[in-house]
């Protein structure tokens, strides 16, 4: 089981993705430097059976693939998980193909100063992260960990691919599939971490609960389809304490809102999670107003906004303390050392960052 020495766990969510674009090799070494317990990549795959590190198979708002005319003719439309989108897939590509490819900042207006990284470094494939937390483990005199989120599994498996085979595959080959101290694999779909538990992986095991809608895979095991809020009741959390070992929600799920959708305190879904022996990790922790509860924007949240207003920074500490003050055991940050701050750990001082 990975240790909660320190709780809430700091998780850098695809490395520190609010100095660097995301799932670079530098977002992950400064997280590391910054002082977080795990690092979270994504995982998709290639057309040739590569672990590929993206927030998502369609990689047009993520890397400079629209700038490449060799892969012009690539471009279609797709249906993955119930969304139909247009743009390129990893699953189109060999690795070779994605690795001439540079990485771009995902939401550039609101954080324009990570746009001059824009292009420096190309994708990872998983190897490469846990390469380099290795690496960063060794120089920092530390043990970081790594929670690996499986994208896409039913999709995959549709078209012949099992991640879960191929994730085990790569964790052995990468000397990762003995570290259960240090993994945690998570996925919005339960199939693939029944097939990850049932083929011996020695990891954690969390399921990712949206505020809304219903898993891709869905139903499994012949029963009827279960939305993300019957995960959520007692009887769904009782169900996945029979098959994982944690649950990650979104923070609007362990926050209890006023009738102006204002943060006032929070719900009871942390401890009635831990009354089923139950880990709860949840996402994502941001200080841009776009991003805090209206009880935490500054200025006041209008009907009319401008994107400066949006990208300023609020009151993400209070925010960030009501999150922490929910007993959750693990929390990811875009920014990691404001979540090393909040826990007391020996982060720097954020304040003056919060001036935007």
């Amino acid at each position: 089981m990975v240790r909660l020495e320190r709780r809430p766990l700091v998780i850098g969510h695809r490395g520190a993705s609010g100095y660097r674009p995301e799932h670079t090799a530098s977002a992950y070494r400064l997280a590391c430097e910054m002082g977080v317990d795990l690092v979270e990549p994504d995982v998709v795959v290639t057309r040739d059976g590569v672990l590929v590190v993206r927030h998502e198979n369609e990689i047009s708002g993520t890397t400079d693939v629209a700038e490449h005319p060799e892969f012009a003719e690539r471009r279609t439309t797709k249906t993955v998980d119930g969304e139909q989108l247009t743009g390129w897939f990893t699953e189109d590509f060999t690795w070779d193909e994605l690795a001439a490819l540079g990485s771009r900042e995902r939401l550039p207006r609101l954080r324009p100063a990570n746009v001059e990284f824009d292009g420096a470094e190309g994708i990872l494939r998983l190897s490469d992260v846990l390469a380099i937390v290795d690496e960063q483990s060794a120089a920092l005199g530390r043990d970081i960990g790594v929670v690996v989120e499986v994208k896409h599994a039913r999709f995959a498996e549709d078209r012949g691919i099992d991640l879960a085979a191929t994730l085990q595959a790569e964790l052995t080959a990468c000397g990762w599939a003995d570290r259960p101290d240090r993994l945690v694999i998570e996925s919005f779909e339960l199939g693939v971490l029944d097939r990850l538990r049932e083929a011996g992986v020695r990891a954690d095991l969390v399921f990712l609960a949206e505020s809304f809608g219903s898993p891709a895979d869905e139903p499994v095991d012949g029963a009827p389809a279960r939305s993300y809020a019957w995960y959520r009741s007692d009887e769904g959390l009782a169900f996945l304490a029979t098959r994982v070992d944690g649950v990650s929600v979104a923070k609007a799920d362990v926050l209890e809102v006023d009738a102006l959708g204002r943060a006032i305190g929070h719900t009871d879904l942390v401890e009635r999670a831990h009354a089923q022996g139950l880990r709860v990790f949840t996402w994502t922790l941001r200080p841009e107003n776009r991003f805090l509860n209206a009880a935490f924007q500054s200025p006041a949240p209008s009907e009319e906004r401008e994107t400066s207003d949006l990208a300023r920074w609020g009151d993400w500490r209070s925010e960030f303390m009501m999150i922490a003050g929910t007993g959750v055991d693990g929390v990811f940050v875009d920014h990691p050392d404001l979540g090393v701050v909040i826990r007391g750990g020996e982060g720097v001082d954020a304040g003056a960052r919060s001036a935007d």
